[in-house]
């Protein structure tokens, strides 16, 4: 039987959603049992990266988790792990547990299986609103100085293609620092189209739980100025029309991230910079700060930075703010960061 990026087969989109709306859509399966749902559409796999994007997998267990606690009670905290590279070629069955419920707090347990396998385990905690009492302890981080959003053009939107999001990346803070720890990577981003009234907050909180994961440990890269446009992976045998309509796609998308990443005039890191061998995402939390005051459908801006890197990974911090200044909420990810070592070749033992 060949295999299938969906459990069911997919309903057309719905124009009345927006775009990231219909990426992030849940198939409920309460035919097989409680608390059930699988991936309505097939999910994205980037060029030259090991499984999905892991933003999708993400913000679909909040979205299934939302599914399960009263309309009163909005997610404050979420954390993650990425246990086994997800698969696109086959769908991703969620399952919901109910861990708690309580007055001012609940908690839920989400695992994204695929093949039977854990590829992806996720706990988190919602809260009631207006629980917090009358008089609160307030402070937030306040968004940086001299920034601008960026303005939106058809002509802008159309070279970006047609992905649920849009980001305008800005050039790295502090980059002539010796110090990785004291740069900084910024970017403005928000889902492209309009959310829909119908989707609510949560489809706005699931909206800034995919991205979230943008670039994110890649920020380890960018403040060492390491290399990491290798050959793009899974390479077809040459000859083939749907390897060379792949290779066409990777290198527009790797030529792309090239120009983001302001690596010209050197693209083909003829400076022999360090190459990234590996990189991947070990573990990513979110916590929500104010999840009913911001629309991620308007431009949000992110900052990142790396106060650590060591031993083969590295740690990545991330503040979210709304276009109006509010801060919306803080990322942490970690993951594996390791370089591309030459193989010395062995030699072959003597017979004599």
């Amino acid at each position: 039987m060949s295999e299938r990026t969906t459990l069911v087969k997919p309903p057309p989109l719905d124009p009345s959603k927006s775009a990231i709306e219909n990426v992030l859509e849940l198939t409920e399966l309460s035919a097989i049992g409680p608390d059930m749902f699988t991936n309505t559409r097939p999910l994205w796999h980037p060029p030259g990266a090991r499984g999905i994007y892991g933003g999708a997998v993400i913000a679909q267990c909040l979205a299934a988790a939302q599914r399960t606690v009263p309309s009163t009670f909005t997610v404050h905290s979420m954390h993650c792990y990425f246990v086994l590279a997800g698969d696109a070629t086959i769908p991703v069955m969620y399952y919901v547990e109910h861990v708690r419920e309580g007055k001012s707090f609940a908690t839920r347990t989400v695992q994204a299986r695929q093949r039977g396998k854990a590829i992806f385990t996720t706990t988190m905690s919602f809260v009631r609103e207006n629980s917090g009492g009358k008089k609160t302890v307030e402070h937030a981080v306040p968004l940086p100085g001299n920034i601008v959003p960026p303005e939106s053009s058809p002509s802008m939107d159309e070279e970006e293609g047609t992905g649920p999001f849009q980001s305008r990346r800005i050039e790295i803070l502090n980059k002539e620092s010796s110090n990785p720890h004291e740069k900084r990577t910024r970017q403005w981003i928000k889902a492209r189209g309009r959310i829909s009234e119908a989707g609510g907050h949560q489809a706005h909180l699931s909206a800034l739980a995919y991205m979230s994961d943008s670039y994110f440990i890649g920020t380890v890269s960018r403040v060492h100025d390491l290399w990491r446009f290798g050959a793009p992976a899974n390479e077809k045998k040459p000859g083939e029309d749907s390897a060379a309509s792949e290779m066409k796609i990777r290198e527009k998308y790797l030529r792309r991230l090239k120009e983001s990443e302001g690596l010209e005039p050197d693209a083909e890191n003829h400076e022999g910079r360090p190459e990234i061998g590996m990189m991947v995402s070990l573990d990513h939390s979110i916590y929500f700060h104010e999840p009913r005051k911001f629309r991620a459908d308007e431009w949000m801006f992110t900052e990142m930075h790396s106060p650590w890197s060591g031993s083969g990974r590295g740690v990545v911090t991330q503040h979210m703010f709304a276009g109006d200044g509010t801060l919306i909420a803080t990322c942490f990810q970690e993951g594996v960061v390791r370089l591309k070592e030459e193989r010395v070749p062995v030699p072959k033992a003597s017979k004599l």
